[in-house]
């Protein structure tokens, strides 16, 4: 055994040993990593010794930030969080860059690393250590979005809810039901408006000098890099929205009043969109988030073995946090815990299907990372997100037949066709959705002086919200959605992080389209692409998929056929 490797066996093996640890603790293993000869008879041990240290101070982060969310009025959780963001976070930030020149300037060529050295290039180019600091800042100010976000509850008929828990209210057949939930959903954005605007603003101006500090005009130029996207340009990302705006905006259209009149309604109203149009109940696949999990396991593993073996070891290790309450963070979503080679799955359950569907979602995520992690080297697990989100929507439609009791599913047939139709349809109002979202951010990180003004902002977007919504009435309700653009945690906490969504959902409907000729064939490209992990680039990755890496609107117009095809088909075999 060398001496460094002697050396890391010392360093711990489990996480949660070390979420109290200084950067003084870390600090002789990050000085052996920089200190040791690095050439070709020493490089495996040093990526293995690397990989060790960095994906353990990576999972303390990621642990100690889904502590901050699971509750977000925990005092202790958010000092340990701002602790790490403090002392840890930061020389980690700077060594990370020191190893990387450091295997940069061994001109060394690991095996399967073309790829991750491209994307390590990239990142020394960018790297600046005055924005350590603003980087910290800017996590810190997140934190303080979600906090917003956890208090916001609203009084019910003298009950106090959550936002989440006004969702299957918005589904009700009484259309004054519905309104009212609707209503104090936006309501609740308008009283913490001036909350969300000082973040805002901070925000903001963080991101124009993290941007300046690192050379670039502005923030799209710098985060562009900054999120490796090499495959496509910003123009590309606009041109996507216009292929949505010329093939899935009329699509969404027709669908829009398909149920305007199947509602019997003279005027779609946003509370009218999304609601059974025959007055049935909404879809309740269960009743409480165990047997949300019971039930899911048998559809995992009709799906494959893999998947729900995996998803059981989830369970078993109390990984999955799914139920929503109150002073818990907002959203659903997956983290890698890099350390143990695990994920933790945060969402926010009420009893819909789309709760379930949320679940698919992140466990897509998850048995993406569980097959990158059969990769050596922590560098071959930085995948591309436009490809993280290919693995999550795609089995999201890869469940489908398994949804109805006959195969092990909630459903009833009739029922589970009503699901289906439900989430195809929701693939158009979501693509829409995201068009208006990408579209945002380009002009807010365009137009910085402008768009720090959040009344500047509500005015964009109530215009991006009548260009690409189309086919329901929004009169009188403009003030609404002037405040709602505040609802997208992502515009907060993950700028510039939509295009992902889009950019996977095209190619989840590819892989769907090939499984519904080749079950095994399908599902075996999938999981291989998925295995490649971060060794190929984007368009590659789409290619093992048996996917194209395409945004045209002829590749638009196929998927959409598809989609209004399989909708009619379930629609004549199941009718209302």
């Amino acid at each position: 055994m060398s001496d460094l490797m002697s050396q890391f066996e010392t360093l711990p093996e489990d996480t949660k040993t070390v979420l109290d640890w200084e950067w003084a603790q870390f600090k002789p293993y990050a000085e052996a990593l920089l200190n040791h000869e690095l050439t070709s008879r020493t490089l495996d041990d040093w990526l293995e010794a690397s990989t060790r240290f960095t994906a353990l101070a990576g999972e303390m982060g990621t642990r100690l930030y889904n502590a901050t969310n699971v509750n977000t009025v925990d005092e202790t959780a958010e000092k340990r969080y701002h602790r790490y963001l403090d002392d840890v976070s930061p020389h980690i930030s700077q060594f990370r860059d020191k190893l990387n020149r450091k295997l940069l300037d061994s001109e060394l060529q690991p095996e399967n690393f073309s790829v991750p050295l491209r994307k390590i290039r990239t990142q020394v180019a960018l790297f600046r250590e005055e924005n350590i600091p603003l980087n910290t800042e800017e996590s810190k100010l997140g934190n303080v979005y979600y906090a917003i976000r956890g208090k916001q509850v609203v009084d019910w008929d003298g009950e106090e809810k959550t936002l989440a828990q006004l969702r299957p209210y918005q589904r009700d057949p009484e259309r004054a039901t519905r309104e009212k939930a609707w209503r104090l959903i936006t309501q609740s954005y308008q009283d913490h408006r001036d909350e969300f605007d000082e973040v805002w603003r901070k925000l903001m101006d963080l991101r124009k000098q993290i941007a300046q500090n690192a050379g670039y005009d502005d923030y799209r130029g710098y985060i562009w890099q900054e999120k490796l996207r090499f495959d496509y340009t910003p123009e590309d990302a606009l041109a996507l929205c216009d292929a949505v705006e010329a093939v899935v905006v009329p699509a969404l259209e027709r669908r829009n009043e398909k149920q305007r009149q199947q509602l019997g309604v003279d005027r779609l109203r946003p509370w009218d969109a999304m609601v059974d149009p025959f007055g049935r109940e909404p879809l309740k696949p269960f009743e409480d988030v165990d047997t949300m999990m019971e039930q899911s396991q048998v559809i995992f593993d009709k799906v494959d073995r893999s998947i729900g073996e995996y998803y059981k070891t989830l369970r078993d290790e109390n990984l999955l946090d799914l139920d929503n309450r109150k002073n818990k963070g907002p959203g659903g979503y997956h983290t890698s815990l890099s350390n143990a080679k695990r994920s933790f799955i945060f969402a926010n359950a009420v009893g819909l299907h789309s709760d379930f569907n949320t679940l698919v979602h992140e466990i897509g995520h998850a048995y993406h990372a569980y097959l990158k992690f059969q990769l050596p080297y922590l560098p071959q697990w930085n995948t591309p997100m436009e490809f993280n989100e290919v693995a999550s929507m795609s089995l999201e439609l890869l469940i489908t037949p398994y949804l109805a009791e006959s195969e092990g599913g909630f459903y009833s047939d009739a029922d589970a066709a009503r699901a289906r139709i439900e989430h195809l349809s929701g693939i158009f109002r979501t693509w829409v959705m995201l068009a208006r979202g990408i579209r945002f951010q380009h002009w807010i990180y365009t137009h910085h002086e402008e768009a720090t003004n959040p009344a500047a902002c509500d005015e964009k977007w109530l215009e991006l919200t009548q260009r690409f919504v189309k086919g329901v009435d929004h009169s009188g309700l403009e003030d609404d959605i002037r405040a709602d653009w505040r609802g997208t945690l992502h515009f907060f906490v993950v700028p510039f992080y939509l295009i992902e969504y889009a950019m996977a959902r095209m190619g989840s409907i590819q892989i769907w389209a090939n499984y519904l000729q080749d079950k095994e064939t399908g599902f075996a490209k999938y999981r291989d692409s998925l295995a490649l992990g971060g060794t190929a680039g984007l368009a590659d990755l789409f290619s093992a998929a048996g996917a194209k890496f395409d945004f045209s609107e002829s590749t638009f117009q196929q998927a959409v056929d598809l989609i209004e095809k399989t909708i009619g088909e379930l629609e004549a075999a199941h009718p209302a």
